[in-house]
């Protein structure tokens, strides 16, 4: 099979991964009825998945060491096990296990799927491939979520586990037939060797630490937008519905713009332009949002800025270290991770004391360090081999 045919089946399954995740939110209080608990108990559970979100992707090497096609492998292989327990023994217990196990299962098939491609795509059209692949996350937004709500509509809150975990068994075997048998680096190197590699790699850290900037950006916003377009317009229900839509058309328009400009201008000017919308959205937002149609219209300016910085980034980073590709990509999730919990941090206190505006202020401050950072990979500051000296030095 060629690598184009390879790229819309992978892209596929990741939807299926990415369908997990997604359905979630919308049906929180759905899960929490089905389970006989309250909202607060189901978010003890995402709470724990995003804590083993941040430090998940350290599996993620193992794509380098022993192979892409075994990370991809055990990666439908915990989605599979996580969703076939709550299908087979529903429960609060089974839910969060599957929660988790769908976050490690991302962690371990996400890197490896970008490696994998990274390694039989030329950098020069890297970027279309990544945006291809990227895809599959506004899709399980689009198409993905509605379905698994036909299913809840007309069967329960557990029927979308047994159909994922078939799902899940089914992506076995198309990864075991669609993927050649890779060696990695050598059976005999431990993981830790090639997380060695990408942390002495200067542009390697420069590189995770714009992921760890634009995520926090972006979560600062992300996180009280709702909470602002109820308290400016009192329209919380219309406006939040409004606000998803045009989150996921924002999305889909990030990766399609990837898809088709990215590789022409260069991944590192792609970045940079989509650092500087993300500044300019975040700028307009308090302006122009002081009706709903002007809010909805500068969160699709920023969320298309970010999605499109954030995709134009993930193909720069496969090329950084080649030889330890899955493992910059795993680190680079950490730095997304961490972003977006000191973004969450920040957000709300910031908004209550300050208001939205100064949101705002913050987001365009984290991404102007995002800016740096990218100058910094690029060798054109040597800011952060100063910075990591100073520390050797005061330790």
């Amino acid at each position: 099979m060629s690598t184009r045919s390879q790229l819309i089946v992978i892209s596929l399954l990741r939807t299926i991964l990415n369908t997990m995740h997604r359905m979630v939110y919308p049906f929180l209080s759905v899960f929490a009825r089905g389970l006989g608990v309250d909202v607060i108990s189901v978010s003890f559970a995402l709470t724990g998945r995003n804590i083993v979100g941040i430090f998940g992707p350290l599996l993620a090497p193992i794509a380098d060491v022993r192979g892409r096609r075994l990370g991809m492998l055990l990666g439908a292989g915990l989605f599979s096990l996580g969703t076939a327990l709550v299908a087979i023994w529903p429960g609060v217990i089974t839910f969060a296990a599957a929660l988790i196990l769908a976050i490690l299962s991302k962690n371990l098939f996400d890197p490896a799927v970008l490696a994998y491609f990274g390694d039989r795509v030329s950098y020069e059209r890297r970027g279309t491939a990544v945006a291809i692949s990227e895809m599959a996350w506004s899709a399980a937004f689009i198409g993905g979520v509605p379905a698994m709500g036909f299913l809840i509509a007309r069967f329960g809150w557990q029927a979308p586990f047994p159909v994922l975990a078939i799902l899940g068994l089914g992506m076995l075997a198309v990864i075991w037939r669609l993927i050649p048998q890779d060696g990695g680096i050598a059976t005999s190197v431990p993981v830790l060797s090639s997380m060695r590699t990408v942390l002495n790699s200067m542009p390697a850290l420069a590189g995770v630490s714009i992921a760890l900037w634009a995520s926090a950006a972006n979560e600062v916003v992300n996180l009280v937008f709702g909470v602002w377009l109820a308290d400016s317009f009192g329209l919380q229900i219309a406006a939040l519905a409004g606000a998803s839509a045009v989150i996921g058309l924002a999305e889909l328009g990030g990766e399609g713009l990837v898809a088709t400009v990215t590789d022409r201008i260069g991944k590192p000017r792609a970045v940079a332009v989509g650092l500087a919308a993300n500044i300019l959205a975040a700028a307009l937002l308090p302006w122009i949002g002081r009706t709903p149609p002007g809010a909805l219209a500068g969160l699709f300016l920023f969320y298309i800025s970010f999605e499109y910085l954030l995709v134009s980034q993930l193909p720069m980073m496969t090329e950084v270290v080649p030889a330890a590709r899955a493992t910059t990509i795993a680190l680079n999730s950490i730095g997304f991770g961490i972003g977006r919990s000191a973004g969450a941090l920040l957000s709300t206190v910031v908004y209550a004391r300050l208001g939205f505006g100064a949101v705002t202020i913050l987001a365009i401050f984290f991404n102007v360090l995002a800016l740096l950072a990218l100058a910094e990979m690029q060798q054109k500051l040597s800011l952060l081999p100063r910075v990591l000296a100073w520390l050797r030095r005061a330790a």
